[in-house]
């Protein structure tokens, strides 16, 4: 019988439907419930400056829990300002670059970048250009083995968004980043050898991206049991990020 009928039937939820920013939102309250979240140690951030990349089509709302919780340990998280994240590959690198140098400036210190879903390969990019500004790199839910080897609706969504880049509208995407030079360029990019330490966290029940592309090989690679929309918000995630902020920081 095939999977999903079998879901139907026994009532439970699509993997699709897992995804929807609902369902990962009804996971708050067992988020601040967690003594991953209640537990805080003021002094654990030392002022390290963390720069939140948001996932692809949207923006760094997606990630006020985790600036949230990274104040409270005495981190200084900062959006990366690159809006709803629908823009050129090439273009999003070098605002990011921009935005990470500004924080190493700001704070006097190396960054770590923190991003998830096409959040993290971006900052990867980031990470492998200018190692002298970034302490480390957490990608949640990248895929940085193949950028358009997710779902294909959200390739479908890359690719319309594409067509309108054509037909003039700006700050989006282009067919370049999905399939010429842009993307061309950054896939040897991401295969480079990464120059700081970096976390990758994964799931299995990830509806979005398959967990296989997250496992970048100059990682340390964790699971997690969490919907691709949902990882942020999962008490795991907070748990596999902790010791690895604390020891950057």
């Amino acid at each position: 019988m095939h999977a999903e009928t079998m879901a139907l039937e026994r009532g439970t939820p699509l993997p699709l439907e897992r995804e929807r920013v609902l369902a990962a939102m009804l996971g708050i309250p067992a988020l601040i419930r967690h003594p991953v979240w209640r537990r805080a140690d003021p002094e654990q951030g030392r002022g390290r400056g963390v720069v939140l990349i948001p996932g692809f089509g949207v923006g760094g709302s997606s990630l006020a829990l985790v600036h949230s919780w990274l104040a409270a340990r005495g981190y200084k998280p900062a959006g990366a300002r690159i809006g709803l994240n629908v823009g050129c590959t090439t273009d999003l690198v070098k605002r990011l670059e921009r935005r990470v140098k500004e924080m190493a400036d700001r704070t006097g210190r190396r960054v770590v970048l923190l991003g998830q879903s096409r959040g993290g390969w971006l900052g990867r990019l980031v990470a492998v250009r200018r190692p002298e500004l970034v302490r480390g790199l957490v990608m949640a839910g990248s895929p940085v083995l193949d950028p358009l080897g997710a779902h294909s609706k959200v390739v479908r969504v890359a690719r319309f968004l594409a067509r309108l880049s054509a037909m003039g509208v700006p700050g989006l995407l282009n067919a370049a980043c999905l399939s010429g030079d842009c993307m061309r360029t950054h896939r040897a990019a991401l295969g480079a050898a990464l120059p700081v330490p970096a976390l990758a966290v994964y799931s299995r029940q990830d509806a979005i991206v398959p967990w296989e592309l997250c496992l970048d090989p100059c990682a340390e690679c964790v699971e997690v049991s969490s919907s691709h929309t949902g990882m942020a918000l999962d008490p795991a995630f907070f748990a596999a990020v902790q010791p690895k902020l604390a020891e950057w920081a």
